[in-house]
């Protein structure tokens, strides 16, 4: 397992006019992602190592874990400065942008690139596994 990543602001991480975000709870459903990014993002399938998916404190959402062995499957999506603002008016102040390195894979799960992305993360995590 990494180390841990430095909180990120939006403007640092926003070079180039996009970012690269890896999604892993609510913002895995397409309508979702749809209604609070924007039309037209395009998802890929990704996996994320060394973190777990659990529930945070007294909310029905997810936040990640670190942990030994750990393995989140999510997806990578890329969006521009709208959309960036819209889903860290989704997200809320309990969450913050960490940088990560994730796998991008194919159908087989067969990795097929490492990339960087940043995660929404927030500290109030519970031990218990998020569905």
């Amino acid at each position: 397992m990494g180390q841990a990543m430095p909180v990120v602001s939006p403007a640092t991480a926003l070079k180039g006019g996009a970012m690269r975000l890896f999604l892993y709870g609510t913002l895995l459903d397409p309508a979702r992602l749809a209604a609070c990014a924007g039309p037209g993002l395009r998802p890929a399938a990704a996996v994320l190592t060394g973190y777990r998916r659990v529930g945070l404190r007294f909310t029905p959402y997810p936040t990640l874990r670190k942990a030994w062995r750990g393995r989140v499957e999510g997806a990578v999506v890329e969006v521009d400065a709208a959309g960036l603002r819209r889903l860290m008016a989704y997200e809320g102040p309990r969450y913050r942008l960490m940088r990560v390195a994730v796998r991008r894979i194919r159908g087989n799960n067969a990795a097929i690139a490492n990339t960087g992305a940043f995660v929404w993360i927030a500290a109030a995590a519970t031990g218990r596994p998020w569905p």
